[in-house]
């Protein structure tokens, strides 16, 4: 899906150009095709931006990632760019530091959007997803491994499903709730 879509494959190529380590577009840009396929959309749904991510722990200055995100304008202006250091995102989300990407990916809060691709040196798609994709493929949206731990963890996983509100735009997503009355 992703390798015919002109669209998708000049994003990715763009963020390859920044030759960052351990890069990855994450979350919607990913989720966001496998849904609209599955719902026979015509017109992509939009995005409210693309996260690129990275694993640099040399240099957490927040800084430099607005200036990935300035090189990323440059190159194709009108997309929503984000991008983000992921060995400075735990002190964001006051949570154990993260080893790689993939291990942040891995404690995003739905299994759904636990997913990452990126391009190897021949342009090859490659896809990183630390919990699977039956959950996206299925239309099931539940929280990753990480976020049913904690009664915190739960809360922030019920108000971003309440917040995001993803069966509005794909009618056939089943949504997990999670008691946090424990």
């Amino acid at each position: 899906m992703i390798t015919e879509d002109q669209w998708m494959m000049n994003i990715l190529r763009a963020a390859k150009s920044l030759n960052l380590p351990d890069w990855w577009i994450c979350a919607g840009f990913v989720r966001s095709k496998i849904w609209d396929t599955l719902h026979s959309f015509n017109e992509r749904t939009p995005i409210p931006d693309i996260d690129v991510i990275y694993f640099d722990p040399a240099n957490i200055n927040e800084l430099q990632e607005k200036k990935l995100e300035e090189k990323l304008k440059t190159l194709m202006p009108n997309i929503p760019w984000s991008v983000k250091n992921e060995a400075r995102m735990h002190i964001k989300s006051n949570m154990p530091p993260y080893v790689s990407s993939v291990d942040a990916i891995s404690k995003f809060p739905e299994t759904a959007t636990a997913l990452g691709v990126k391009l190897d040196e021949k342009d090859n798609v490659i896809v990183i997803a630390p919990c699977g994709i039956n959950d996206v493929v299925n239309l099931v949206v539940k929280p990753t491994p990480y976020f049913t731990k904690t009664k915190e963890r739960v809360e922030i996983y019920e108000n971003r499903i309440s917040k995001k509100n993803w069966k509005a735009v794909w009618k056939h997503l089943k949504v997990y709730h999670i008691d946090i009355s424990y």
